[in-house]
């Protein structure tokens, strides 16, 4: 599958969620890989990370990667009934990041 333009050569993808409590809009810059059309997150905080709290409790997001911004709807990936994705995407994390630790998250473009 062709990747998305813009996104080959980028190192960070910038992730917006709608604050829990605020309801306002929150960006963080993160590292990313990509698989069958969507993007993949590893959260080094898993569960206490604020954006993974942020998106539990909404999980439609809004995702910068280079020039190219879109929606996308945000869940995690459940490492007990998905163990094979949780393994591939900590593995091309490793591969292209040299770290691959903690809890995926998944963005599939809307």
């Amino acid at each position: 599958m062709a990747r998305p333009a813009g996104s080959r050569n980028t190192q960070y993808l910038y992730l917006t969620t709608t604050g829990r409590r605020t309801g306002r809009p929150r960006e963080i810059e993160i590292w990313f890989t990509q698989r069958g059309g969507r993007y993949y997150l590893v959260a080094e905080l898993r569960e206490r990370a604020q954006w993974v709290q942020n998106l539990r409790v909404a999980p439609r997001v809004a995702v910068r990667v280079g020039r190219r911004s879109f929606a996308a709807l945000a869940r995690v990936v459940d490492a007990k009934t998905e163990p094979e994705l949780a393994r591939a995407v900590r593995k091309m994390s490793e591969k292209k990041y040299g770290w691959g630790n903690g809890l995926v998250v998944e963005l599939d473009p809307a």
